[in-house]
């Protein structure tokens, strides 16, 4: 091959791997505000307006509320009579028993109990609304589509079409209540609002959800989405939410203890490892794939490891995700970080980890190692290890060892 030819090729495969990466309807916004923008999971996304900083403060501070661009996250919509009756037995949660106007969390596991996805299921007008992360899209999406041959059981992926706007922070309720109205901001947790705006009366779903262990609002924008979305991201930022981008977004759901699927989690996890059952498992409703390995697991007591959180003494330089987790004699491995992020209200690093159960007492002194001459002191703590405005009886605790004063 010619050297004008070799250039070529690589001009074309250049084209190629642009074209394949997907953007957001708001993209041009965000560009236009002067994003700097980074690909993640396949996505063109925000990754900062300029301070990172200043962002997680808009979130975290008390005095604001941070606005993001989640519309990477996949979403598909299923229907048809037979949807609640394949569902349940796809998926951990109780989705026959979801009333219309209501959502839940759920995990999908496979045959051994391990997790596939994550999902967010909203129910509304007789359709189950999916909302996953971008790493799991297409799987949820493939395993859904395995049934529409089975049944009156139709699929339909709205990814593109649509539109995932997140606001997070104190003045959250505030803030969507000018913009969208007193009853998307009275919207009680676990439901979903149905407002409009604009001309076109366009409906969005409007629920209370946090991502950051703040108090927060995710509103989902259908069919016109160019227009809508664009149009309620100006809304909200003339009442006062300030953009951020996922550098902050980062930062903020490690001090919440949120996993990220392809991170903290994936199809080696069993789901009780890195799920919450509390909110995403049900015990009741029968049979689902891999319900009786997790069945057994949570009869008998307890996983083998669970995902938790780590924090370090001030002052050290972060270690890399993938450093092993040992006892405190260093003798024995016993656990991974998985994320690792420097907290600015803790003003220390700290990680997420999976970690053997017999050393998961919050308080726990362990090392972690990132090769023979590295090795710092940790300690485990619970999550999250920020409790922000969504935990309000006890917000500004935080999971740093009680012998400490606290931030």
């Amino acid at each position: 091959m010619s050297a004008s030819e070799l250039m070529d090729a690589r001009v074309e495969n250049k084209v190629s791997e642009e074209a394949a990466i997907r953007r957001s309807v708001l993209s041009e916004a965000h560009e236009r505000a002067g994003a700097s923008m980074r690909e993640r999971d396949g996505w063109l996304v925000p990754a900062s307006y300029g301070v990172a900083l200043s962002e997680y403060e808009a979130v975290r501070g008390g005095a604001g509320a941070g606005l993001f661009d989640l519309s990477s996250r996949g979403r598909v919509e299923v229907s048809g009579a037979e949807a609640a009756q394949f569902l349940n037995g796809m998926m951990t949660n109780d989705v026959a028993a979801l009333a219309d106007g209501a959502w839940m969390h759920a995990a999908f596991p496979n045959v051994q109990g391990r997790l596939v996805a994550s999902a967010r299921v909203l129910r509304h007008a007789d359709v189950f609304l999916f909302d996953t992360e971008a790493a799991t899209h297409a799987t949820l999406l493939k395993t859904l589509e395995r049934f529409t041959l089975a049944g009156d059981f139709r699929v339909r992926e709205t990814t593109a079409e649509t539109a995932l706007i997140s606001l997070q922070g104190a003045r959250a309720a505030e803030i969507i209540s000018a913009a969208l109205g007193e009853e998307a901001a009275r919207v009680e947790r676990g439901r979903i609002a149905v407002v409009s705006r604009g001309e076109d009366h366009q409906p969005l779903l409007v629920i209370r959800a946090t991502h950051t262990a703040e108090d927060g609002f995710d509103v989902f924008v259908g069919a016109a989405a160019p227009a809508a979305a664009v149009a309620l991201w100006d809304a909200l930022v003339g009442a006062g939410a300030s953009p951020a981008g996922f550098d902050a977004l980062e930062i903020l759901r490690v001090e919440a203890g949120m996993p990220r699927y392809g991170v903290d989690a994936s199809d080696a996890n069993v789901v009780l490892e890195v799920v919450d059952e509390a909110e995403a498992v049900s015990y009741t409703k029968g049979c689902y794939v891999g319900q009786e390995i997790i069945a057994r697991i949570h009869w008998r007591g307890h996983v083998a490891k669970k995902l938790t959180g780590l924090v370090f003494d001030r002052g050290v330089e972060p270690p890399a995700p993938g450093a092993a987790v040992k006892s405190l004699d260093g003798a024995r491995e016993v656990g991974r970080l998985t994320s690792v992020v420097s907290s600015p209200r803790l003003e220390r690093v700290v990680a997420l980890g999976l970690v053997r159960h017999e050393h998961l007492a919050p308080g726990t002194e362990l090392r972690v190692s990132d090769g023979e001459e590295f090795s710092l002191a940790a300690r485990v703590a619970g999550l999250p290890l920020v409790r922000g405005g969504w935990y309000a009886g006890d917000a500004g605790v935080v999971g740093v060892d009680d012998r400490e004063p606290r931030p």
